[in-house]
């Protein structure tokens, strides 16, 4: 498995997931797998089976995450200093040429990504027509509604 990139932010908040996963999450289910199985019969028992269930997740999940933090390059925005270039991490300004509605985004990992929150994938057409550009840019963005032209306002390492 390759190395990708995530932001120290991102790195932090997978990491308060794992903790939860092993230190809340994973008592419970064994717990609730211990009562089950001292209600007797196994086979017809819907709680010991929900409670399987869950442990399984819960396993997958704490092995992913613990696959992505041995793999992932950290990247701390604070600490880029790409001269006005729109890189990993960046946060972006943008004025939509056709509208002229101002928007921010920051450039993140996949895992953090959340269009709401403004936080755009690094392989999403937006992040991907940003990359490399400067102040005053004007990136060309392909959405299903046609091309978009967006100007870059500002740049920050935030």
């Amino acid at each position: 498995m390759s190395t990708f990139p995530i932001t120290k932010r991102g790195a932090e908040l997978l990491k308060a997931e794992l903790h939860k996963l092993k230190t809340v999450e994973r008592p419970w289910v064994i717990n609730a797998i211990a009562e089950a199985r001292a209600q007797g019969d196994l086979s017809e028992n819907a709680d010991y089976d929900a409670a399987k269930e869950r442990q399984g997740f819960i396993e997958g999940r704490i092995a992913e995450i613990e696959g992505k933090l041995s793999v992932a390059q950290v990247i701390d925005p604070a600490a880029l200093d790409a001269t006005g270039r729109v890189v990993f991490g960046a946060t972006v300004d943008l004025s939509d040429e056709d509208t002229g509605a101002a928007m921010t985004y920051q450039i993140v990992g996949e895992d953090e990504a959340d269009l709401k929150q403004g936080l755009v994938n690094i392989g999403s057409p937006m992040a991907r027509a940003l990359i490399s550009k400067e102040e005053g840019d004007v990136a060309e963005v392909q959405t299903p509604g046609g091309t978009r032209r967006f100007e870059i306002i500002a740049v920050r390492y935030i």
